[in-house]
């Protein structure tokens, strides 16, 4: 149900949307309900279903991007409180987001055994959103920066167990990765659909332009590559509706997906000519939009080292 939501949601030709729900219905939600207390879950996931709140989650800080254990955002447990101190970055809905999932340090001798999930309401002083970031897509998306400094929240907003943060967050990184995938690979049928009915009304040299071999062609491989990618994510889904908890397979999803996305779109503003490049044509912000798949999420890079150890490399 959710992959038929995002890939619908992708019709929208607004890259920002998908990205922003997908937060609030994949990213934050399942952890809550994988390891959160039954009060938790009616102070935080309840709200989330019901449109009441709105939640973002906190993970990537100024020198922590994909290497996640290298974050230095710190909690300490001082009587009934944990006091919190760090900076966040890249935080989507961060600025209009009633509550944040944190990820803290609460152990640092422990390396990846000593990071813990906290919420942190918005109003809890000490939380402040620092500013709001200005990106080269995903306009309607807001993106923040947020600062902890001695901010302190309640006991029993740990989530899950103390110092098992690490591995919670990265068990909720892989729906992140697959489902986006399926917008990439969604926002490359949006901009293949455009190029396509383009093509078939733009005249030059007295017909179509899609009759030329070389946009002909180019309209080919951008359809046979956004088949195989989608192809590829139902296949996976299908092993995650299993059961089965197939790393590789997702981070192969996420990979060729985000190539692909932004492989069409320029071939799409290519075909569009001059007006590709004019604000007034939506392929342009599908263009700008695109470009974070390869970025968020989990880089290229990052995939790629994640599909090499899968192999045993």
């Amino acid at each position: 149900m959710s992959i038929v939501f995002f890939e619908e949601l992708a019709r929208s030709g607004i890259g920002g949307l998908p990205l922003a729900m997908l937060v609030q219905t994949e990213m934050v939600p399942p952890p809550i309900l994988q390891f959160g207390t039954e009060e938790q879950k009616q102070k935080y996931l309840a709200p989330i279903l019901k449109g009441e709140k709105i939640a973002c989650l906190g993970i990537t800080e100024p020198n922590a991007g994909s290497d996640v254990a290298s974050i230095q955002t710190r909690a300490v447990r001082e009587g009934d409180r944990w006091i919190i101190n760090g900076r966040k970055i890249f935080i989507t809905n961060g600025v209009r987001a009633d509550f944040i999932l944190l990820v803290a340090k609460t152990e640092p001798s422990k390396g990846h055994q000593g990071f813990s999930l906290f919420f942190v309401d918005k109003r809890t002083p000490g939380f402040t959103v620092s500013r709001k970031l200005k990106k080269v897509g995903m306009a309607c998306s807001d993106t923040a920066e947020l600062l902890f400094e001695d901010c302190r929240v309640p006991a029993e907003n740990l989530l899950g167990e103390e110092n098992k943060g690490f591995y919670q967050i990265m068990w909720e990184l892989q729906g992140e990765r697959l489902f986006g995938a399926v917008g990439a690979v969604a926002g490359a049928q949006y901009a293949f659909e455009r190029a396509l009915a383009y093509a078939r009304k733009r005249i030059q040299f007295g017909r179509p332009i899609c009759e030329f071999q070389v946009i002909a062609h180019k309209l080919v491989d951008m359809a046979t590559e956004i088949e195989a990618a989608r192809q590829l994510i139902y296949a996976t889904t299908w092993k995650v509706a299993q059961g089965e908890y197939p790393v590789k397979e997702i981070s192969m999803c996420k990979l060729v997906a985000a190539q692909v996305s932004c492989r069409v779109a320029d071939a799409a503003l290519q075909i569009h000519g001059g007006y590709g490049y004019m604000m007034e044509y939506p392929v342009q912000r599908t263009w700008r939009d695109v470009r974070l798949n390869r970025i968020g999420g989990g880089t290229d890079e990052i995939m790629k080292e994640v599909i090499a150890r899968s192999l045993g490399i």
